[in-house]
């Protein structure tokens, strides 16, 4: 089975002892290849390293709701000039999040709103973050048209997946549902539309359920494979191929690409 992991942040310092050898237990088990979205500005070169010395790593690149203290305005410009140059996988990771206090919401949708003009402009899929904001992401979206992506880390109500659904638009699975108590996200997941399914690690947070406190990594992937397949009463070896087939199609990837070979000069 070859899988992709489609939202890992494995170039960020939680990963800088052993990036290497995390790359190869994925590999080993079959995840072949991983979207790694950007955070920030600070973020992008390192991220850019990072891809280009392991195979089956691609960028996206993007500024996160969370980190709104490290952008400037600026940024948004130099996103659109490096995105236009290098022509990444997808724009993000970028969104909104009501969660977290103390977070400037007209800057949130500041950022937000231009990087879904850019995906549009450049014809790029866009990676969303939505915490406590999913008909608000949702608003957005419908404002413009040709848009495509994913809303990673899917929590929302059913209605709420099935308009971002409706819309075209993909749901990133990950640890969360591994959690017996996950009820309603479990709900969606056994009934999702398999053309709309993603699964994803998001490296290194949301331990799965039995590694709560651990660093969570790519080679885990299986587990929320094994989890999504369960809750569909289908085969993992039919998930793995349709969750792989989807982000191809998304992302524009080669199935097999880096399914082969070995892994870069380690870090």
């Amino acid at each position: 089975m070859l899988l992709i992991d489609s939202h890992s942040h494995i170039d960020t310092s939680a990963f800088d002892a052993d990036r290497a050898d995390a790359v190869a237990r994925a590999r080993a088990l079959g995840v072949t290849q991983q979207i790694v979205p950007a955070i920030s500005q600070s973020g992008w070169s390192n991220l850019r390293e990072v891809c280009a010395r392991h195979a089956g790593l691609h960028p996206a690149y993007g500024l996160h709701p969370m980190y709104l203290d490290d952008h400037e305005p600026a940024h948004l410009d130099e996103l659109a000039a490096v995105i236009e140059t290098e022509r990444p996988v997808a724009v993000g990771e970028c969104g909104l999040d009501f969660y977290v206090e103390g977070l400037d919401r007209d800057e949130q949708y500041r950022y937000f709103r231009r990087q879904l003009e850019l995906a549009r402009e450049l014809d790029l899929p866009v990676i969303i973050h939505a915490r406590r904001a999913f008909d608000e992401v949702t608003a957005c979206i419908r404002r413009l048209d040709g848009l495509r992506g994913v809303v990673h880390s899917f929590s929302g109500s059913a209605q709420q997946a099935e308009n971002l659904c409706s819309l075209g638009f993909l749901l990133g699975i990950g640890g969360p549902v591994t959690y017996p108590r996950a009820n309603r996200l479990r709900d969606i997941v056994a009934t999702l539309p398999a053309d709309h399914l993603l699964l994803e690690t998001d490296s290194p947070d949301q331990p799965l359920h039995g590694h709560q406190g651990e660093r969570n990594e790519p080679a885990r992937l299986v587990e929320v494979l094994q989890t999504v397949a369960h809750l569909r009463s289908e085969s993992e070896a039919e998930v793995a191929a349709t969750t792989s087939r989807n982000a191809c199609r998304l992302f524009g990837l080669d199935a097999r690409a880096g399914s082969l070979g070995v892994t870069g000069a380690p870090d």
